[in-house]
C-alpha cells in the first residue's frame, strides 16, 4: 500500500481535497469526518515518530512503552492501516456518526457502538474520513434510491455507479479515500466497482463478520442472512489484502506467485456482445495459467432448503478440475441513468449472484472500456477458503 510511504495528515488531505473537488459531481458521501480525520491524522503520524524513536505503542491506549516486550504482539503499533485514510458503507453502524442505510427514516440515527468490522480497521490504524452513500437499504444494483441523492458514475455523471455500494466505488475512483469497508448480497460490492473501474473483492462466505448493519433495526429476512458478504473496495489487489489482514488478522501473502493456475473459463455466462468480447480479449491476456471451459454452478436463491448441501458440495462440483472461474462481472455496458431509472436491478446481477449463493471468495478487476467511455469488469471467482488464490490471479491479471 504506497500509502503507508507517506504521512497519515498528508494523505487524510489529499483525500478530503478530493472530496471537496468531487463529491459535488458524484455524491459519493452521506457524511464527511473532516476535522476528526485530520486529528487522528495527527496523532497517528505522532504514534509514528514515537515508533521511529524506538517505543512501541499499544493501539488499545495509545500508551507508549519503553520496553515493546511488554506489550502484546497483537496490540503492537503500527497496524496494517496505520494512519490509512477509509471509508465506510453507510450500512455499518460506527459509534457516534450517523449511520443510515441512506433511508429516510434512519436519516438522523447515531449508534453507540462500531460494528465489529469497523472497530476491527480503527483497531488497524485506519482513519475514517466519512460514510459513503448507497442504494437505499442496499435494496438495488443502481445506486439511484437514496435519502441523500444518487451516486454518479465518476467517469461520465450520465451514467449509474452502480450499486448497492455505489458511493464506495465512485469514491475510490476519485481518490477521496484509500479502500472502503463494504457489503455484498447479490453483487453489491463487484457491480459498482466494475462500473467505476475500481476493484470490487468479497470473501468466502463469514470470512469479514457482518454484524452491527443497522443494529437494533428490523433483522434482515433469510435470504439476506445468507447471501450477505462483506465487500471491500479499493484500487490495488495489495490494497485489498492490507485491507483482509486488519478484517481478518490473518496473512494473504504471497500474492505474487509462480502457480500455474487451472483456469475455467465460463461458457454460461449472460452478456450482450460489447461485454463479450471484452471478457474474451481479457482472457487472452491472462499469463501462465492453463485454460479450459467450465460452467457456471446454478443458482435460485428464492429457494434455500438445500443451501447447506449446496455449499458443501460445490467445490466437487464446480471446480473439481479448476482452481479458479472467470466470467465477466456485468452482463451489458454500464446503463444511462435516464434508462435506469425506476427499475432498483437495472444493472442484472446474474453474472455475481453465484458466488453469494455458494459463499465463494469472487473479485470484479477493471478489464478495458465500452464505446461509451465506462469501463468493464472481469470476474475471478474461487473455491470456498481459497481466497488467496482469488487475489493471486487478480494481482496478476491487473499487473
Amino acid at each position: 500500500m504506497n500509502a503507508r510511504q507517506r504521512k497519515s495528515v498528508e494523505l487524510v488531505e489529499q483525500c478530503l481535497a478530493n472530496i471537496r473537488e468531487h463529491n459535488p459531481r458524484v455524491n459519493a458521501f452521506i457524511t464527511v469526518l473532516h476535522d476528526e480525520a485530520l486529528d487522528a491524522a495527527r496523532h497517528a503520524d505522532a504514534e509514528t515518530s514515537e515508533w521511529l524513536r524506538g517505543r512501541a505503542v499499544t493501539r488499545s491506549t495509545g500508551r507508549a512503552l519503553r520496553n515493546s516486550a511488554t506489550a502484546q504482539p497483537s496490540n503492537l503499533f503500527p497496524g496494517p492501516l496505520h494512519g490509512v485514510p477509509i471509508a465506510i458503507k453507510d450500512f455499518y453502524d460506527t459509534a457516534g456518526v450517523k449511520t443510515t442505510g441512506a433511508f429516510e427514516h434512519f436519516k438522523d440515527r447515531v449508534p453507540e457502538k462500531d460494528a465489529p468490522a469497523v472497530a476491527m480497521l480503527k483497531q488497524a490504524g485506519a482513519i475514517i474520513v466519512g460514510k459513503t452513500n448507497m442504494h437505499q437499504l442496499g435494496m438495488g444494483t443502481t445506486g439511484l434510491e437514496s435519502f441523500f441523492g444518487p451516486v454518479r458514475n465518476p467517469h461520465d455523471p450520465d451514467y449509474i455507479a452502480g450499486g448497492s455500494s455505489s458511493g464506495s466505488a465512485a469514491a475510490v475512483a476519485t481518490g477521496m479515500c484509500v479502500a472502503t469497508l463494504d457489503t455484498d448480497a447479490i453483487g453489491s460490492c463487484r457491480l459498482p466497482a466494475a462500473c467505476c473501474g475500481v476493484l470490487g473483492f468479497k470473501g468466502t462466505y463469514g470470512l469479514i463478520p457482518m454484524s452491527g448493519i443497522l443494529e437494533g433495526t428490523q433483522p434482515p429476512d433469510e435470504m439476506i442472512v445468507w447471501l450477505g458478504h462483506a465487500g471491500i473496495t479499493a484500487r490495488s489487489v495489495e490494497d485489498i489484502a492490507m485491507m483482509l489482514e486488519a478484517l481478518t488478522e490473518k496473512s494473504f501473502a504471497p500474492l505474487e506467485t509462480d502457480r500455474e493456475f487451472r483456469v475455467g473459463v465460463a461458457t454460461n455466462f449472460k452478456a450482450d456482445a460489447e461485454v463479450r468480447n471484452a471478457f474474451e480479449r481479457a482472457v487472452g491476456q491472462l499469463r501462465g495459467v492453463s485454460l479450459r471451459e467450465a460452467k457456471v454452478p446454478p443458482a435460485d436463491p428464492r429457494n434455500l432448503e438445500n443451501i447447506k448441501e449446496d455449499r458443501a458440495s460445490v467445490a466437487d462440483r464446480a471446480f473439481a478440475d479448476i482452481d479458479l472461474l472467470v466470467l465477466p462481472t456485468t452482463t451489458t455496458t454500464v446503463p444511462r441513468i435516464e434508462d435506469a431509472r425506476g427499475n432498483p436491478q437495472a444493472l442484472s446481477p446474474e453474472n455475481t449472484l453465484f458466488a453469494n449463493y455458494y459463499g465463494l471468495p469472487a473479485i470484479s478487476v477493471p478489464c478495458g472500456i465500452d464505446a461509451n467511455g465506462l469501463p468493464l469488469g472481469f470476474q475471478i471467482v474461487g473455491k470456498p477458503q481459497d481466497d488467496r488464490s482469488v487475489l493471486q490471479l487478480a494481482r496478476r491479471f491487473a499487473s
